[in-house]
């Protein structure tokens, strides 16, 4: 029988076998598991949608973990956990062995990559304008793109070990589907998917260096355009159907905002001081806990896409000090900012405008990107051997992006063992 699996657990039935072959008889240990379905059971035209949307709620879920642990990484946010296997994140040291790597990263960024592809292997009716397709394949294109930037190397679906390069091409090339079809079918939601593609691939395409490319598809999303990803408050069901940065910040005191990101003038980074937050710290360390509000609720919604990213990619692209300036100043001024005053040459500007996306994109999944782009030009990284910022740890490592996790070396077939 061929299964559809959408969940990344596993029935564990070894368990069974301690009551005995006698015990088999047992109704009362007879189980269905439900994240298994039969697929012959599936209509894949009336299922259609439910796989898409499905995929794209996977997506939601994985973002949550990646922005949170990108976070602790990228130097937006303090580790206020006491898991030491999370800590490795934020003094860049991590294991290919690390238990959160291969749980709370990997597989449901994994998971969301899978799923989509699930639609896109399906044979749909209307396929260059059907809407699941659309929403499959940006998706899809969104996950690779995840993959890509935080990982130093990645698979897809078991497949060889792929480059980061090979990686943003596969991205760029679903998005590229998400862009064809999301306009082609016609509807709201078809223009906001292709929108929300144009600045995936933006972002893929500069990530890459192609410039000219990032530029091209940063200029063609619309003036206002944000698409955002919805949560709810489910409380059965939170891990998956919640804001995480939301469960992690209020429910677990695990992200504290950095030292460079509390700026009391900067609305872009709200949060509680010490004494005013209404969780202390997980981990107790001393210093206080700097609770982020940015997400302040479990049905706060994470932007995935903007015209403002994609003026950001446009500027940065562009390599003109005038044009970022403009950019820069424009900023400034919206988020109620003196007027930037510092050096003109390209290497400053360009670091003033890394700056403001970090405070415009804050605990939204971009900055590790950033770093791995431009790491000059990204401020506020503390230095490879310098110590962590709590005692009990190693001192910071020189990583910039994760390694693949052991499991996935391990049992992934095409991937040579050595």
């Amino acid at each position: 029988m061929k299964k559809i699996q959408r969940a990344a657990s596993r029935t564990v039935m070894g368990a069974t076998l301690l009551f005995g072959v006698a015990a088999c008889s047992d109704q009362f240990l007879q189980v269905t598991n439900p994240n298994v379905i039969d697929a012959s059971t599936v209509d894949p035209i009336s299922g259609a949608a439910i796989l898409a949307a499905s995929a794209q709620q996977n997506f939601a879920t994985a973002i949550g973990w990646l922005s949170m642990y990108s976070s602790w990484f990228a130097g937006e946010a303090n580790v206020s956990d006491t898991f030491p296997t999370r800590n490795e994140f934020g003094f860049r040291l991590i294991s290919d062995l690390n238990g959160s790597l291969q749980t709370d990263v990997w597989a449901p960024i994994s998971l969301a990559a899978a799923s989509a592809k699930t639609v896109l292997d399906l044979t749909l009716p209307a396929p260059t304008t059907n809407l699941n397709i659309a929403r499959a394949a940006t998706f899809r294109g969104f996950a690779i793109l995840m993959i890509a930037t935080d990982f130093c190397t990645g698979t897809l679906s078991s497949g060889p070990e792929l480059t980061t390069a090979q990686l943003l091409d596969s991205a760029s090339f679903w998005f590229g589907k998400g862009i064809d079809v999301g306009k082609a079918n016609g509807s709201a939601d078809g223009a906001a998917l292709a929108n929300a593609a144009l600045v995936g691939r933006a972002r893929a395409k500069l990530q890459k260096g192609d410039n000219a490319g990032a530029a091209a598809d940063a200029a063609a999303v619309p003036a206002g355009f944000v698409y955002n990803l919805v949560y709810t408050d489910d409380a059965n069901s939170r891990t998956r159907l919640s804001n995480r940065l939301f469960q992690f910040t209020f429910d677990r005191g695990s992200i504290s905002v950095a030292p460079a990101f509390r700026s009391a003038t900067d609305g872009r980074v709200p949060f509680l001081p010490p004494g005013v937050s209404k969780l202390n710290a997980q981990d107790a360390v001393p210093g206080g806990f700097y609770q982020q509000t940015k997400f302040n609720a479990y049905n706060a919604s994470i932007r995935l896409a903007s015209r403002l990213e994609a003026d950001y990619i446009a500027a940065e692209a562009s390599k003109d000090v005038t044009q970022q300036l403009t950019l820069i100043g424009a900023r400034r001024a919206a988020n109620g900012q003196p007027a930037y005053a510092g050096q003109s040459d390209a290497a400053s500007v360009m670091t003033e405008l890394y700056n403001q996306r970090a405070f415009e994109f804050y605990l939204e999944g971009r900055r590790l990107a950033d770093f791995r782009r431009s790491p000059a030009s990204t401020s506020y990284i503390t230095a490879s051997g310098q110590p962590y910022f709590k005692p009990g740890y190693a001192n910071t490592g020189a990583q910039t992006c994760y390694p693949l996790p052991r499991a996935e070396r391990d049992n992934n077939p095409n991937i040579p063992k050595g």
